[in-house]
């Protein structure tokens, strides 16, 4: 597998290659993400133009594209340089004219002499009362017929690139298309009536009508598959590599576990009893684990974090929880300490701050095993972090861990399991395209004895109403979180619309009530500012989005969310889940600017009828396409060209049992299908599972 098989070096090669395509323009293509005529393969037309030969333009809809057979009359010269040069046509039943701008010398003479029969494709609209068709796509003679196709592609453009550039480049790189042997498994071929590849191929770029233009039509939907198929088939091979390397069985008398299950004042639910039965049988395994923990807010994961971890202790190793901003490693410590003492083991926090006495001391403990259970932000990274026997490593991700960070994390501990948490419940497309190689366990209930929320959507005109709602609820000791709006994208303007929001509360409420948050501070002074809110110096914290994850204040009852139509669903739904989590009953806000689009509208009407948040991200995926779910540039999603992650979830599936199954039974894929799929992988440029296979 050292390089590309050599049947695909046409498909890779530069675009100038291409009939037609110069340095130049090869530069305009890699605007389109086109660097090789292999990527136009999978640049499908998005429309098409109906060029079937009509009758006749009269009684048609205008404006329209028509074809038509004509007989040229008269040629009237424009009247200046650059004005109208226009030619009397007349069809089975009605005249019209065509019109050429910047018409020079008798070149339409000679090329359409009057009295001579053409057929003309092109856009008619009225002018004036008179049928026109401006500059004809096409005007050829009768017998030249099939020069005009009856059905034409639309391609995406960028400036410089013609319609008829991009048909004639696709049709280049069709011919270059080698012979290709079956990856897909026969039956699910069979089953879904889908064409060979070469043939789907043909297909998508030779639509016959709008039909063939839809995500489900055989050949596009199969090409989705290879796209969805390839990259299953990467996942899974790193997947199956983690598998080879040995684990460590890690078992446990349940002693430490049972002693924090005693202490807890409720009872576990039963989605928290079943992923704290997957882990541990995870970590009795000899294989490395490799799970993913997915739970809405308030479903209980850090309990069941803590007693994976747990379970690495009971097995005389260490564990470590890794979380992505020190506030949160804090919290989790706060939160993590009792259960702790009742379990009565050691556990210690390590963080960029810690001073270097103070470190030393800790480094010195985790080398003699002496501290059990570590919390940290990425200093746990560091060179000079070492394990006495780290077994588990728990990983908090708000920010998505790549697969490759994910790896590092496993170096520190030989053959440690990995355990990683998301608090953003994920559509099962995105969570099989983003974690495909990794186990899923997923917590969908919420413990007992906590609060349901009411959400309310108010007008921004309606403030003072807002305002005077929260000096009541101050009164009576509560505390409120106010969300200042997305502005722009720069974080200066975020800024500015946080520090006037908050001058007007203090104004409000008086000195020493409200509070101030923003990415922009320094560290120090928003961890300050967080704990006076979290102590209950302050009443009122107004924020800019950093308090989205994981904060926790039981006794904050109040959520208003500025502008809220600017946020994503996925974002608000975090923003409502930091209110909710003490004894009191809890609103959130959600404050609009009228008039609400009508998406906006319906988005924010979600969020008032469910707190389901598989629910809600599912809704935000049909609502904003995955482009735009939060933040997905940074998510380690990929881009398909092809496939279409929201209308095709089920495709995702599929491919991911077949590729897990084609491995399963073909580890090394040397079969005849095993050999296909390489060359699948060479085409869809999965480098990484290439160099897979050739490590494996």
């Amino acid at each position: 597998m050292t390089g590309r098989p050599e049947p695909l070096f046409p498909l890779f090669a530069g675009m100038e290659t291409l009939d037609g395509v110069g340095p130049k323009t090869a530069q305009l293509f890699l605007q389109l993400g086109i660097q090789a005529p292999r990527d136009l393969l999978f640049t499908l037309p998005y429309s098409g133009i109906d060029r079937a030969l009509s009758d006749t333009v009269k009684d048609a809809i205008l404006p329209a594209t028509l074809t038509v057979a004509v007989t040229i009359g008269t040629h009237r010269a424009a009247p200046n340089r650059g004005g109208a040069y226009r030619i009397h046509v007349e069809d089975a039943q009605t005249s019209f004219q065509l019109v050429y701008f910047h018409a020079r010398g008798d070149y339409w003479k000679k090329q359409l002499p009057e009295g001579s029969r053409r057929i003309v494709s092109g856009r008619v609209e009225l002018f004036d009362g008179i049928a026109q068709m401006v500059h004809p796509d096409f005007a050829v003679a009768e017998d030249d017929a099939d020069q005009i196709p009856a059905f034409e592609p639309v391609y995406p453009l960028t400036s410089g690139i013609t319609q008829k550039l991009m048909y004639k480049a696709t049709r280049g790189t069709l011919s270059l298309v080698p012979e290709m042997s079956e990856w897909i498994d026969p039956g699910q071929a069979e089953h879904s009536n889908w064409p060979s590849f070469s043939e789907a191929l043909n297909t998508a770029h030779d639509p016959t009508s709008l039909a063939d233009l839809i995500p489900t039509a055989p050949a596009r939907e199969r090409l989705a598959y290879d796209e969805l198929f390839a990259h299953q088939v990467t996942l899974a091979l790193a997947r199956q590599q983690e598998r080879r390397k040995k684990g460590r069985s890690s078992t446990g008398n349940g002693q430490l576990q049972a002693r924090v299950i005693a202490a807890l004042p409720y009872t576990p639910t039963g989605a928290q009893t079943r992923a704290i039965a997957e882990i541990t049988a995870d970590m009795a395994g000899d294989h490395r684990m490799n799970r993913l923990l997915q739970g809405d807010v308030g479903a209980g994961k850090t309990l069941v974090a803590f007693m994976a971890l747990l379970r690495a202790v009971e097995a005389g190793g260490q564990g470590v929880l890794m979380a992505p901003t020190e506030i949160l490693a804090r919290q989790h410590l706060q939160s993590l300490r009792p259960l702790a003492e009742e379990a009565g083991v050691v556990l210690e926090i390590l963080t960029g701050r810690d001073k270097s006495g103070e470190r030393r001391a800790k480094l010195a403990a985790l080398v003699q095993g002496n501290i059990q259970i570590l919390v940290g932000t990425h200093a746990v990274f560091q060179a000079d972090v070492e394990f006495h026997d780290l077994r588990l490593a728990v990983v908090d991700e708000q920010h998505r861990f790549g697969v490759r960070q994910r790896l590092e994390l496993g170096k520190k501990g030989r053959q440690a399991d990995v355990l990683v948490m998301t608090a953003t419940p994920i559509p099962r497309s995105l969570a099989l395209a983003q974690y495909g190689d990794m186990d899923v366990s997923v917590l969908d209930e919420k413990p007992p004895g906590r609060q349901t929320i009411r959400t309310a959507l108010v007008s921004t005109e309606r403030i003072d109403e807002v305002v005077g709602r929260l000096r009541s609820a101050i009164s009576e000791g509560r505390q409120c979180y106010w969300v200042c709006p997305l502005v722009e994208e720069s974080e200066v303007s975020d800024l500015i619309a946080a520090e006037e929001r908050f001058k007007r509360l203090r104004a409000s409420f008086g000195e020493g009530v409200v509070g101030l948050v923003h990415g922009q501070m320094p560290p120090a002074e928003k961890d300050a500012a967080m704990r006076a809110f979290q102590n209950g110096e302050t009443q009122v914290l107004v924020a800019t989005t950093v308090i989205e994850v994981g904060v926790d204040v039981a006794n904050a009852t109040i959520m208003v969310v500025e502008r809220a139509e600017t946020f994503g669903l996925a974002q608000l739904h975090q923003l409502r889940g930091r209110v909710g989590r003490g004894q009191g009953a809890s609103t959130c806000l959600l404050m609009y600017q009228s008039p609400l689009s009508e998406t906006g509208r319906l988005r924010l009407e979600v969020l008032r009828e469910t707190e389901d948040g598989f629910v809600i991200a599912e809704t935000d995926l049909k609502m904003r396409g995955t482009g735009d779910l939060i933040g997905t540039a940074q998510s380690g999603v990929p881009r398909f060209r092809v496939a279409d992650l929201e209308r095709q979830a089920g495709l995702m599936a599929v491919a991911q049992s077949d590729a897990r199954k084609l491995l399963h039974d073909d580890p090394d894929l040397t079969s005849p299908r095993g050999q296909a799929t390489r060359l699948l992988l060479w085409l869809m440029r999965q480098d990484e599972a290439i160099r897979l296979i050739s490590v494996g």
